[in-house]
């Protein structure tokens, strides 16, 4: 049976006992990797590998023993329940040893569970488990999870009363990160929030989120943004002596005023222009550039521009002039326009 990722939600949600097989495979081994355990778990229980449930196995020892897969499925477990037997790295050098395993499945042996990385249509793997009455297989793509799979992460977390704002910024958050740091983000938000009854909040997705290098100089671009010029020289001066170059706050000031450009340009205005934004902005962030946009609106941004362009170019050039005096001087320029 050829089956997809809602199929294999529901049956990570309640197995079904009259599978014999099923065989993930996609590009992604680590999201790969976490459905293969969410599905063993969900078929043996939190119990299951203590009590010898599971028969781990590299397909890579089949080719030396085809039986080996066979004989773990027909055994019998010395403690009651089902058994499932996992067979990781799969590929088509497995097929002969696997179509044997799933040819001869009867209700009551272990249920088989394969892993495997991208399969070609023609795979011999894939056509096994797609073509067999009692088997499936599931392609996992590299698309975002949808808000049903962030639910269920979130309720599988222990977080139950979530904001509609929160939901927003974690959806945001799942686009930007590997499924494996995703997890991890969401079991850091669960303690965080363990002992606390309100609702998931943004400003409690935005205290648990990966931050990045870049998140040094935000003060920096904020109060050139807000027009606070009297900050930018002990702020530049901290990131100096951390070692931050002139040219690199050229660059991230850039970046940060081609967003607030970005989301001028919109025929919607800065609120539906920030909305498209790319990758998406979540959090306190968001209100901040929102803010930020309305503010400076869409000329004095060209003009910032200017002078950033203006400024890039003579760090850049054989100019003697110091290279941070002159980062200073263009930020505070900024500044002052905003406040006009």
């Amino acid at each position: 049976m050829k089956l997809n990722a809602r199929d294999l939600a529901r049956l990570i949600a309640k197995p079904d006992p009259a599978l014999g097989g099923l065989l993930i495979y996609g590009q992604d081994l680590m999201r790969v990797a976490l459905k293969r355990q969410e599905l063993v778990a969900a078929i043996i229980g939190p119990q299951g590998e203590a009590e010898m449930r599971l028969e781990r196995m590299p397909a890579a020892e089949l080719r030396r023993n085809p039986a080996l897969v066979l004989d773990a499925i027909k055994a019998q477990g010395f403690f009651p329940g089902p058994r499932v037997v996992l067979v990781e790295d799969a590929n088509d050098t497995a097929s002969d040893a696997l179509g044997a395993a799933v040819t001869d499945w009867r209700k009551g042996d272990a249920q088989l569970v394969v892993t495997a990385g991208a399969l070609k249509a023609s795979a011999k793997l894939r056509k096994l488990f797609e073509g067999a009455k009692t088997a499936g297989a599931v392609a996992l793509y590299d698309d975002p999870p949808s808000r049903e799979e962030i639910e269920a992460a979130l309720a599988k977390a222990g977080l139950e009363k979530i904001g509609g704002e929160a939901m927003r910024d974690l959806t945001a958050l799942s686009r930007l990160l590997d499924p494996g740091d995703f997890r991890q983000t969401l079991e850091k938000l669960a303690l965080y929030k363990h002992g606390d009854a309100t609702p998931l909040s943004p400003e409690d997705v935005a205290a648990v989120a990966p931050v990045s290098n870049e998140a040094a100089v935000d003060d920096l671009l904020d109060a050139v943004a807000n027009g606070q010029a009297d900050q930018i020289g002990p702020l530049l001066a901290r990131l100096q002596a951390q070692g931050v170059a002139a040219v690199t706050l050229a660059i991230m000031a850039m970046r940060h005023f081609r967003s607030l450009h970005a989301i001028s340009c919109d025929p919607g205005g800065p609120s539906a222009g920030i909305q498209k934004a790319r990758p998406p902005i979540f959090g306190p962030r968001r209100d901040k550039l929102l803010a930020q946009a309305q503010r400076w609106g869409l000329m004095r941004l060209e003009r910032a521009l200017g002078d950033l362009v203006e400024a890039d170019l003579t760090l850049r050039s054989a100019s003697n002039a110091p290279s941070m005096a002159v980062m200073e001087r263009a930020l505070i320029r900024l500044a002052m326009l905003v406040r006009r």
